[in-house]
């Protein structure tokens, strides 16, 4: 299938949204009916698996959770909320809504993957979030003590943002490696270029644009009624409660509405591109991370609505202005037929293709689409294919880069396709390589294995990124 003949705006919808850690149950009877009609295209591919969230209500019956009264479900929760259906890793098993609601989550692990997770079960009794919904930069409960390196680091970060003029070459040096927890809002305000390296005119900055973007509401938000904006707003509306539904934070209705807000108000002040979906997810590591500043633990959990109403103003504020700097760079990926993914997807096509031949020819072999798996990756910065801490880890690099989320991006998503080079090689038909490659197992990654992810894409950038003919035919 040529690029130019792909219906791009349509292709989020056509090809399976789901998480790495997300499994319909109903997949498996259709992975049977393999052996006896064989996918023998995209379209059909395409066109028998349903969308994760193309659900309705006959098809919730058939999740193993069992219904609870209704007077059990927690007051967070809507009635809606409460029955929205969830999906876990292929070897996890869903628990009740109302379980979920409260943040007791529990595992039902398979023989597979128990092994490695006994260490963390054996944990002092505490709300356990679901592994893929974690936020923290650690997998296992409760931060490890910081080591002399980390507090070396820390130290080094303080003195950084505390000089009068923050040298931001060196910070960004200093950020490529990861950013403490403890001062990465103050870091990606200042590496989104949000806030100026000036650290007396911070303050002055950060209340003006705080109340432009209020200014932007009043003047604004009303008209997401209007006969030119409500096709827009509904599409919105229909894709927040998609955004990371495993994590309770974000079914919050004070937290859906802002980021209602935030996407709505950047989609009529950029008519060139609008709302695409997949931007609905470039909104939750900045709401996370400035939501850290004010919440040491249990960030899946907590409830927004107990913060002051002038914190949970800025932390909305800065999450749009920092979403707003990252899309200035990239917006090429979101304006009319997506011209910027579809040029970066042909060069990760080129680039594996001299990096790992035997991939790249096991591709056309089963006529696998470069454009069928990366399209996601490319429109969603590997959002989709990550646990949210993951991102947050990347992110820290991406910023840190001068070109991180237009260029390097491409680098990360050749490195990501290389690591699961064994299992790819492993698959020998068109669809379980296209379950594979939107099912990959990265439940259990945390930041050593994003900084082993980084490291090997900067090799590739040191190689090819000067000497772009090294892999262009």
């Amino acid at each position: 299938m040529l690029v130019d003949q792909l219906p791009v705006h349509i292709s989020i919808i056509q090809f399976p949204l789901l998480f790495p850690c997300r499994y319909l149950r109903e997949t498996k009877p259709k992975l049977n009916n393999v052996k006896t009609k064989k996918a023998s295209s995209f379209h059909e591919f395409a066109t028998s698996t349903n969308d994760a969230w193309d659900i309705d209500d006959e098809e919730d019956e058939d999740f193993c959770w069992t219904p609870t009264p209704a007077s059990s479900t927690p007051s967070g929760l809507d009635s809606a909320s409460s029955k929205r259906p969830l999906w876990f890793h292929s070897s996890l098993s869903v628990l009740s809504p109302t379980e979920v609601g409260r943040g007791s989550w529990a595992f039902c692990f398979s023989s597979a993957v128990r092994s490695p997770l006994q260490k963390q079960q054996s944990l002092p009794v505490r709300p356990i979030i679901p592994l893929v919904a974690r936020i923290s930069d650690q997998n296992a409960s409760g931060a490890p003590p910081m080591t002399v390196r980390e507090k070396n680091r820390l130290d080094k970060f303080k003195q950084l943002l505390a000089s009068p003029n923050t040298d931001l070459e060196e910070l960004r040096k200093h950020s490529w490696s990861g950013i403490p927890r403890e001062v990465r809002p103050i870091t990606w305000r200042l590496l989104s270029g949000y806030l100026p390296a000036n650290k007396e005119r911070r303050e002055l900055v950060l209340r003006r644009k705080r109340e432009e973007y209020f200014g932007f509401i009043e003047q604004y938000y009303h008209s997401r009624t209007d006969e030119h904006f409500k096709d827009t707003y509904r599409q919105i509306h229909i894709d927040i409660p998609r955004t990371n539904p495993l994590i309770p934070l974000f079914q919050q209705p004070a937290v859906q509405e802002v980021f209602e807000r935030i996407l709505f108000i950047w989609a009529i002040r950029h008519p060139a591109s609008g709302y695409v979906q997949g931007i609905n997810d470039l909104v939750t590591p900045f709401f996370v991370v400035f939501l850290s500043e004010f919440v040491k633990e249990h960030v899946e959990n907590f409830d927004v609505a107990m913060l002051p109403l002038d914190t949970q103003r800025n932390i909305e504020a800065d999450s749009f202005w920092c979403m707003s700097k990252l899309l200035d760079g990239i917006q090429d990926n979101y304006t009319f037929a997506q011209p910027g993914i579809q040029n970066k997807v042909k060069a990760l096509e080129e680039l594996v293709s001299r990096i790992d031949v035997d991939i790249h020819n096991h591709f056309k072999k089963y006529e696998v689409e470069y454009l069928q798996f990366a399209f996601r990756w490319m429109n969603n910065l590997l959002m989709r294919e990550l646990p949210l801490r993951c991102t947050i880890r990347l992110w820290d690099t991406y910023q840190a880069e001068a070109e991180g989320f237009s260029h390097f991006h491409l680098y990360v998503c050749a490195a990501f396709l290389i690591e699961w080079r064994k299992e790819i090689l492993s698959m020998v038909d068109f669809q379980g390589l296209l379950m594979l490659l939107q099912n990959l197992p990265t439940i259990h990654w945390g930041n050593e294995e994003v900084g082993l992810l980084l490291a090997e894409a900067y090799r590739l950038k040191y190689m090819f990124a000067d000497a772009p003919s090294h892999y262009k035919r």
